[in-house]
């Protein structure tokens, strides 16, 4: 088990999995992350509706133009928040994004990769997930064991993110 600031500094979005299906108990921890994120007051807006069928997610990557990724995956996990406006939107968003980041955390611990991919045609996605129409759904996450067990132990990329003092401004800008 890595520690969280290992799994922080190796993590890498994996696009290509291989066709070995994911163990039912791996589903349901990397399920159960999503839910443990913490919500703005604690409100816990958040749904997942999670896919297996390869018909199903092959549909859900042409609603993207980035999603094509989900094709390849064994398992796909669509992010879904009530349709809510202004502060609430805001709010709901970060919560997804909390959700996101720990389910690809704990994926990560257990050696599966993933991928976030945008939906740009939200009313298709929620036509094939069977999503009420009072809800939103502009995400999904891609998962499955990397095609290139290699990943898993790649050394970060030169350059691969900016330096922290080009970040942080400390006290004021």
């Amino acid at each position: 088990m890595a520690t969280v600031s290992e799994a922080i500094a190796t993590m890498r979005a994996v696009r290509r999995f291989a066709a070995t299906p994911l163990p039912d108990d791996a589903v349901r921890a990397i399920l159960n992350a999503g839910r443990r994120a913490q919500s703005s007051k604690n409100e816990q807006p958040r749904q997942f509706v999670a896919v297996r069928e390869k018909q199903t997610l092959k549909q859900l990557s042409e609603c993207g133009d980035f999603a094509g990724h989900l094709a390849g995956a064994t398992l796909g996990v669509a992010l879904v928040s009530p349709e809510n406006s202004g502060d609430s939107f805001a709010w709901d968003m970060f919560d997804l994004g909390q959700s996101t980041a720990f389910m690809q955390l704990e994926a990560w611990d257990l050696g599966i990769g993933s991928c976030i991919a945008t939906i740009y045609d939200p009313a298709k996605a929620k036509a094939i997930l069977g999503v009420p129409a009072e809800m939103r759904l502009e995400l999904a996450i891609s998962f499955g064991y990397p095609e290139d067990q290699a990943m898993l132990a790649r050394p970060p990329r030169a350059g691969g993110r900016r330096p922290l003092d080009q970040l942080v401004h400390w006290e004021r800008w």
